[in-house]
């Protein structure tokens, strides 16, 4: 791994993102976007201050993972990733410098998300706002390390989507979300304890409580942060030099 070449990656993305502004448009305004929606859907500022930070969980991780996904098929189908392939980058440095690129989108998408939220909607927080943003980021950044391992098993852009469903619901149904996770049939409980979504809703329940911050929700922290960096690291493991 050199970090100069994960860097020139990164940089090549930010590039590349640059000139694809439907891309960035889906990136950064479609979650504020859908947060406005819900908030006159609802037109109870009690009702969605209860669920904004859910959706400030839950989005950024969506759209980092849709977004993440078929941007590296891409490079792949393209032949792209073959070249590159055959230079010193190597697959973690690859995988890294794409994680840094859409890392750097993942800030911009959760600031706009936030401040949209705290100033026009009049999103009420008990506690700091911090804990938010870091939860807010984390799942950012593990919605964009598994677009990048599951794009690894995908042959097209409509195979890469179907993938979406099926990360994306069982964490949603599972995650505490609709049903707390105490209250779910012990098989379900069990399925949950291994999704990495249940822990980051978990710590953003902790994080708008209002109350202190103690070892769960630290706890909860490093699982997701270490299922971003494991997703990586199979991402790099499974990486192939040739297109099939």
């Amino acid at each position: 791994m050199s970090f100069a070449i994960t860097m020139a990656t990164a940089r090549r993305i930010m590039n590349q993102l640059r000139h694809d502004h439907r891309t960035v448009a889906l990136m950064v305004l479609v979650p504020t976007l859908v947060i406005i929606l819900l908030y006159y859907v609802m037109d109870d500022e009690r009702a969605f201050s209860a669920w904004a930070p859910i959706l400030l969980c839950v989005f950024p991780f969506l759209v980092m993972f849709l977004v993440t996904s078929i941007g590296t098929l891409r490079e792949r189908t393209s032949g792209t990733l073959e070249r590159l392939m055959a230079t010193p980058l190597g697959k973690f440095d690859l995988l890294l410098g794409y994680g840094i690129a859409f890392g750097v989108m993942a800030c911009v998408q959760v600031a706009l998300a936030l401040t949209v939220s705290l100033t026009w909607l009049g999103l009420d927080l008990t506690g700091s706002l911090w804990p938010l943003v870091l939860v807010a980021l984390l799942n950012a950044l593990l919605g964009t390390a598994l677009g990048l391992f599951c794009s690894a098993f995908a042959r097209s852009e409509f195979q890469a989507v179907q993938f979406m469903p099926l990360v994306m619901i069982p964490q949603l149904l599972l995650g505490g979300i609709l049903v707390p996770r105490a209250q779910m049939a012990t098989v379900l409980e069990w399925v949950s304890n291994v999704l990495p979504m249940s822990y980051a809703i978990e710590a953003m329940k902790d994080a708008v409580g209002g109350g202190e911050l103690g070892g769960e929700f630290w706890r909860d922290v490093v699982v997701v942060a270490g299922a971003a960096l494991l997703a990586l690291v199979l991402g790099a493991a499974t990486l192939r030099r040739r297109t099939p």
